[in-house]
This record gives C-alpha cells, structure tokens and sequence, in this order.
C-alpha cells in the first residue's frame, strides 16, 4: 500500500499516472498556468477522467501566448506521441492541430476553416476601409 501511495506521488512525465492496459487513452492539453496567463501540457490521460486527472504521461507543452518575437512556442516528444498513437490513444482537436501545424500529421481541417475564415474577414475589412475613405 505504501509503495502505491509514492507512486502517486510521482510527475506525470514520469509515467506516475495511473494505468489501466485496455482502457481508453486520450492524448489531451491539461491546462497549467495563472490567471490571464495559460500554460498547456500534452498528456495522456484516461478518456473518461476528468480534466484535472493525474495523468499518465507528459508528452510535451504549449503556450499559447506570444513571446517579444511573436511566437507561440510548442514542444513535443514525436517518439512517445508515436507509441501512445500505436496503442490506439485518440487525440484531442487541439493536439491534432498543433501535431498538424507542426508536420508531424497532416494539416486539421479545422486549421484549413479558421485560415479561411481569417482571409474572408480580412478582405471584408478592407472593403470597408477602402468605401469609408472614398
């Protein structure tokens, strides 16, 4: 009992989370960080838990907040990401966008969608500006 009680005591990305062999895995963002200040780390974690789970592995991070050289910096381990999709761990929306971003997949539909979405809202932009300055 005591040794199961260090176990939990261990960080996630040492693989201290709890594990179930046939249950579900999700490879998710577990949101870290202050107010007004996100931080996200890439876990696996069981489907069905909730969110603020221990989680079984930590797979890289993300911060979506750009730094002085407008950059939203993400890190991953491909490897592990690789042997956790090989065990048939769904990925998050999320995840797969940025694993699509950053070539490891292919690119999201979704990022496809908000690109588009940006050009049409762009160009209504400056239609506007060019019919209020004429």
């Amino acid at each position: 009992m005591r040794a199961y009680r260090l176990l939990k005591k261990l960080m996630p990305s040492s693989g201290g989370g709890d594990d179930f062999e046939k249950a579900k895995k999700s490879i998710r963002l577990a949101r870290y960080g202050c107010t007004n200040r996100p931080f996200y780390h890439i876990v696996v974690v069981l489907q069905r838990r909730d969110c603020k789970a221990h989680p079984i592995e930590q797979l890289g991070t993300y911060d979506p907040m750009e730094n002085h050289n407008g950059e939203k910096l993400v890190s991953f381990n491909l490897e592990r990401i690789k042997y956790w999709m090989a065990k048939k761990a769904r990925l998050t929306n999320p995840v797969a966008e940025l694993l699509g971003l950053s070539g490891f997949l292919p690119i999201h539909p979704h990022t496809y969608m908000t690109a588009w979405r940006n050009r049409q809202k762009m160009k209504t932009e400056s239609e506007q500006s060019e019919t209020a300055t004429n």
